[in-house]
């Protein structure tokens, strides 16, 4: 496959304007899965999902969106993690009710090594580590995997301070960054991780611990993208946005999808950047993600005079 998503589903209640909850789909690596596979990619997930309905219904996403889960295992003792998302002045919030979900168990041990030696790319987040002391041992474990097996490791910061104290977040980051090729920070969370507030600085730090591709989302600056030869802010698409919930997760995706395609990181980001921009224009992490379609043609309208 193209891309194996590692990671925690979650299901989502997202607070509408009249005050009730939509329910939907969330967690970071399975939003990117699924923005990966709305862009065409060939894409799986690897997690544990409770015995339950919240699993159940993950299960129904994924093979309705085309995401292989030959490696999602379903844990009987163990529950399916849920999220509530609010919306006030300062942008959106989340509450999580996840301490000893299924995906929280995992460990080393339940790495799956033929599939993650089979993709082109290996994805996980720094969520992925916060969730419990295995499941960062796991997480280690499949990008040293990946490593012996000449796949490429993608990491997304995706900084959560209510999972884990900074100190130990800035430790596990920084390792796993330190063994990662395409490293995918977001500006907020490394103000936090790095203490640097420049942006050129901050991607010469990711280059620095190893990584061969820097993609810097910086909101509606654009993303700063990065490699030892070159460098590009990419711009951009303004759009009049409700829900930024999983705006970094769908830049991720496309993001993933287009290096899986053979282009270029600036050709990629400035396609992910597209598809983060039409995901803000609805409630709900998968919801509003957009297919390649939609991303082309908004594209092609910014091209046209």
């Amino acid at each position: 496959m193209d891309i194996l998503c590692f990671g925690e589903p979650m299901l989502e209640f997202n607070q509408q304007p009249d005050g009730r909850y939509l329910a939907g789909h969330g967690g970071d690596t399975s939003n990117a899965a699924i923005a990966a596979a709305r862009s065409g990619a060939d894409v799986g997930m690897f997690t544990h999902l409770g015995a339950d309905a919240f699993g159940d219904s993950f299960m129904d996403l994924w093979a309705e969106e085309g995401v292989d889960t030959a490696t999602v295992i379903r844990d009987p003792e163990a529950h399916t993690g849920v999220y509530f998302v609010t919306h006030g002045p300062d942008g959106h919030a989340f509450s999580y009710l996840r301490k000893g979900s299924a995906a929280s168990r995992i460990g080393a041990g339940d790495v799956p090594v033929e599939a993650i030696g089979g993709a082109k790319i290996l994805h996980v987040s720094g969520i992925s580590q916060a969730i419990s002391d295995t499941a960062a041992d796991a997480v280690f474990e499949a990008i040293s995997v990946a490593r012996a097996a000449g796949v490429r490791v993608s990491y997304d910061t995706n900084l959560r301070l209510k999972l884990w104290p900074l100190a130990r977040a800035r430790a596990v980051i920084h390792a796993a960054m330190a063994q990662c090729d395409i490293a995918l920070p977001g500006l907020d969370d490394a103000l936090h991780l790095t203490g640097l507030a420049d942006p050129d600085a901050i991607v010469d730090f990711y280059l620095g611990l190893g990584a061969g591709i820097v993609a810097l989302t910086l909101g509606r600056e654009g993303t700063l993208v990065a490699t030892a030869a070159a460098r590009r802010r990419v711009a951009s698409i303004p759009v009049e946005a409700v829900d930024a919930t999983a705006a970094g997760d769908t830049f991720d995706g496309a993001f993933l999808a287009e290096l899986a395609l053979g282009r270029t990181p600036f050709e990629a980001a400035r396609y992910a950047n597209a598809a983060a921009a039409l995901s803000t224009q609805g409630y709900g992490a998968v919801a509003p993600m957009p297919r390649r379609d939609a991303v082309e043609a908004l594209l092609g309208a910014q091209e046209r005079p």
